[in-house]
């Protein structure tokens, strides 16, 4: 049996959210509606406030509530240090991890011949302005291991030059991981970046 139009057009939308399919969204919307008061109401208030106030930080590009979000605000992260990364997910992922104290830059995504994704439809450009303006004195990429992050990567470390020191993430065996579920290309890379000890 079908849910009425309100209640299924909200399964509908639930549904398009990463991690959810029509079946989630659907035990999810039925939650909701079992705890109306508890979950539904609170939360219709909070995305509308969110749709409302969420801005682009006109520094970073990360997402907040004003026009400069806190990591750029915060003078103690003026250390010279720029992590890119592609998205606002990237930079919470990272920030999560509290290892990295400087600035970060979004770039919006990758370069990508095929979807027509060149470097003024992201924010390369942008990303080159602050390098100067800020007197950064590194550029740490911080980019997927994908085609099109590698390339991204390879572009910005072209574009910068000797203006800056470029530097990226390293790549291979995680902390935990097991040889033997590795794939080729991730223990060839923990290969080339090997370290003393």
């Amino acid at each position: 049996m079908d849910a009425p139009g309100n209640i299924e057009r909200l399964v509908e939308l639930m549904a398009r959210l990463p991690g959810l399919g029509p079946r989630s969204a659907r035990r999810a919307v039925l939650h909701m509606l079992k705890k109306r008061g508890q979950v539904m109401a609170p939360l219709a208030q909070v995305l509308a406030e969110v749709a409302a106030s969420a801005r682009d930080c006109a520094i970073c590009g990360n997402i907040g509530d004003a026009d400069i979000c806190p990591i750029c605000r915060d003078e103690r992260r003026a250390n010279g240090e720029i992590c890119v990364v592609e998205n606002v997910a990237d930079l919470w992922a990272m920030e999560r991890g509290g290892a990295f104290r400087g600035r970060y830059h979004v770039l919006g995504g990758t370069l990508s011949a095929l979807d027509s994704i060149g470097p003024e439809e992201l924010r390369i450009p942008k990303l080159v302005q602050r390098v100067g303006d800020e007197s950064a004195r590194e550029v740490i990429l911080a980019l997927n291991a994908t085609v099109d992050g590698q390339t991204t990567a390879h572009y910005i470390a072209d574009v910068l030059g000797a203006a800056v020191k470029v530097t990226s993430l390293a790549q291979g065996v995680p902390i935990g991981g097991e040889l033997d579920y590795l794939d080729d290309g991730t223990i060839g890379a923990a290969l080339r970046a090997r370290r003393g000890i």
